[in-house]
């Protein structure tokens, strides 16, 4: 959902990078969970609010600068069962990486690895025989199946 830049001020806020549509998206969960050296630790927000394009976000037990500097280059996350259902041709991009994906010629060109936001549209990065950049748009993919894990999309293998 975001990454944390930084340390904000001096008593204990945070500064985040977003990663949610709208950079208000993170304000409305009370619990984040943030990686830390052995894993994920769940973490009260006590108080966020938008700053731009950032979040800054004061969590219980952060108590001054210092401590909220301990926190940068960490990622933040929420359980999945707190965020909305994808509408009707909207998908998580956690839900696309591992997925399959095959041209209109039936050749499998690979599993997405990552996906880019590049401002004009999001950009599937395919790990196959080579890496391939694809756009997610829709001239270029033609069906998404979560259930049978794979993204059919018109692009040529040699592309």
């Amino acid at each position: 959902m975001g990454r944390i830049t930084g340390a904000f001020g001096i008593k204990g806020w945070i500064k985040v990078q977003p990663f949610t549509a709208e950079p208000a998206g993170l304000l409305s969960y009370r619990t984040w969970w943030i990686e830390n050296d052995s894993g994920w630790a769940e973490c009260e927000v006590e108080k966020a609010q938008a700053q731009g394009q950032a979040v800054t976000a004061k969590l219980a037990g952060c108590e001054d600068r210092d401590a909220a500097a301990t926190y940068a280059g960490r990622q933040v996350a929420v359980p999945r069962n707190e965020l909305p259902e994808a509408g009707e041709n909207e998908f998580y991009w956690a839900d696309l990486i591992g997925l399959r994906v095959v041209n209109t010629a039936g050749e499998d060109l690979g599993a997405v690895c990552r996906v880019l936001e590049t401002g004009a549209n999001d950009v599937l990065v395919v790990e196959g025989d080579r890496e391939r950049l694809i756009p997610f748009i829709e001239e270029v993919v033609g069906e998404v199946d979560l259930r049978g894990g794979v993204i059919r999309v018109d692009w040529g293998s040699d592309f």
